[in-house]
């Protein structure tokens, strides 16, 4: 029984697996980019109606008796009543804890959740989230939608989605949204890093603006507010009206 189930998550993981291995045969890439269109179009669908969102990127492996936890919890609530989505990678941890927040706020929560073998069930306190099967189909909804990233204590995910939003920004890919890393002592080798890297002038001095640390959360709301609601009038931003040509 146990191997069965082992086998079944092995084979919901390996979606990306053989996409990725190199050449196969015709007909199977052209199934493959069917099954990736047909996920886009799942994932335009899903998140369309959501409203003006912030996404918050965090570990899935922080629990709730972490501080971070309920700091995160307090970030998702505010940025649920300054009238934002909050969006979220739809796993537990502090995924988890930004999404609790906005719904106890009574605010909208959403959730882009992968499929993994383990960690990456979708938490409880989604009003609509989204399975997806291919990273890279994930990661292009997280940042589609969002006016601004939140980014709080994580591990090799958390900071593959952080490089690829200040990517983005640094080459003009998108506007110029805010980035906020929450925990100064945590994200401090991500500054010594960046100092290295204008020290051997592999990036702009000017790239180390592209985000803010800070261990406050006023500082942070305070941020997205200046950089995100005011700069891009999300306060008057109207939800796409449905379309029942579309049956939507």
């Amino acid at each position: 029984m146990e191997s069965k189930d082992t086998n079944k998550q092995i084979d919901i993981y390996s979606k990306d697996i053989p996409f990725i291995e190199g050449p196969r045969r015709r007909e199977t890439e052209l199934f493959t980019v069917i099954q990736i269109m047909m996920e886009f179009i799942k994932g335009f669908r899903t998140f369309h109606f959501c409203g003006p969102c912030i996404t918050v990127f965090g570990s899935a492996r922080i629990k709730e008796d972490n501080p971070y936890y309920k700091m995160t919890m307090d970030i998702g609530a505010r940025l649920a009543r300054m009238g934002l989505t909050v969006m979220t990678g739809g796993g537990s941890g502090l995924m988890e804890a930004a999404n609790r927040g906005a719904r106890e706020a009574e605010g909208r929560s959403v959730g882009c959740n992968i499929l993994l073998p383990q960690e990456q069930d979708p938490n409880p306190y989604m009003d609509k989230w989204m399975d997806f099967q291919f990273f890279f189909v994930r990661k292009v909804m997280l940042i589609k939608y969002s006016y601004g990233f939140i980014v709080m204590p994580g591990g090799v995910g958390t900071m593959d989605e952080l490089f690829q939003a200040l990517t983005l920004i640094q080459t003009k890919k998108v506007t110029n949204f805010p980035v906020v890393l929450i925990g100064t002592d945590y994200y401090k080798d991500v500054t010594e890093l960046f100092d290295k890297m204008c020290e051997e002038k592999t990036i702009s001095k000017t790239d180390k603006e592209l985000f803010l640390i800070t261990d406050s959360i006023d500082e942070a709301i305070s941020h997205i507010q200046t950089h995100a609601v005011e700069k891009f009038n999300l306060n008057i931003k109207k939800i796409p009206q449905r379309s029942k040509l579309l049956f939507e």
